[in-house]
């Protein structure tokens, strides 16, 4: 019984750990799947997340806070497409500078927020689905989680859907394969790209909005904790697929929760806390080479300007 009851609770938490990171991974797929690199998720995670929980705070009302933590996400990834896909600058000094200014933009503008806690009608609280949430183990699993898991559960599906099954699915993976073909048919590729990178920043603020509304209510400092990156290093692990994100982020996700338990049975805690990023590290480290992201089916014009005289 004590087992059982240890697993649930590793799968409980692992499932929460890994909203934020599917969040975040899907809207860089969207990025990537256009050939803009966007190496932001850190900062415009951090800046969703104080946005999002300022505004809850004042207003008491937890959906605006997210909606301000998208908006806010999504703004900050215009600087980045501003940069990368209208000056035609370097993707990835541009996105590790929004990494930079999110963090700091955070951390300065939050200092008046540290250590206060949303009150409970300004939170995202798990709550059951009876009589679903009675079911030994997967019940309280799957059935007793805050609102936002079950609507990046329900963006999963409708990313994939969109991404797979749509002509606009078609255009945005054509535009990171060969944006040149894409522009011979007349559509606008940088129109496409700017559009991939807003979804990308939206889900990245919906991603940070997510930590500091439901997962841990309060405001602490440099609360992503390295999350941008590992969903950076999901989009690889996925292989640019959202049903695959949904797979790896509940892996990590569960690698994560299970740092925090067993350490209470003497596991190491170092070990297990730091899994996580020992994954991240050795995934992006194999999709460091252009040979090998290649072989994992990245898009071929992923990182790369467009300009419309070179067709």
């Amino acid at each position: 019984m004590i087992e059982a009851k240890l697993i649930e609770n590793i799968l409980w938490i692992g499932l929460r750990s890994a909203t934020p990171l599917l969040l975040a991974a899907l809207g860089e797929i969207y990025a990537e799947r256009s050939g803009i690199l966007n190496l932001g998720v850190e900062g415009m995670m951090a800046v969703g997340a104080l946005s999002s929980f300022a505004t809850a705070l004042v207003t008491g009302n937890p959906w605006l806070g997210v909606l301000v933590g998208m908006l806010s996400g999504g703004s900050l990834s215009m600087i980045h497409g501003a940069i990368s896909i209208g000056l035609k600058g370097n993707q990835v000094v541009s996105g590790l500078a929004l990494t930079m200014f999110g963090l700091g933009l955070s951390s300065v503008l939050g200092r008046v927020y540290v250590g206060n806690q949303l009150p409970v009608e300004a939170r995202f609280l798990p709550k059951p689905v009876e009589p679903l949430s009675s079911i030994p183990v997967l019940g309280k699993v799957l059935f007793d989680q805050d609102p936002l898991f079950y609507v990046s559960l329900l963006l999963a599906l409708i990313m994939w859907l969109l991404l797979y099954r749509t002509k606009y699915g078609i255009v945005i993976r054509s535009t990171g394969e060969n944006p040149a073909a894409v522009d011979a048919m007349g559509i606008d590729v940088n129109r496409v790209r700017y559009l991939s990178t807003l979804i990308g920043g939206i889900f990245a603020g919906l991603a940070g909005a997510y930590l500091s509304v439901a997962y841990n209510p309060a405001w602490i400092e440099n609360m992503t904790a390295g999350r941008g990156w590992i969903a950076l290093a999901l989009v690889i692990f996925s292989l640019w697929d959202p049903l695959r994100a949904l797979l790896g982020s509940y892996l990590f996700g569960i690698v994560e929760a299970s740092g925090y338990t067993l350490q209470a049975y003497g596991y190491s805690q170092w070990l297990l806390n730091g899994l996580p990023y020992l994954l991240t590290v050795v995934i992006l480290t194999l999709g460091a080479t252009e040979s090998m992201r290649r072989r994992m089916g990245a898009p071929a014009a992923l990182g790369k300007p467009y300009e419309r005289e070179e067709r």
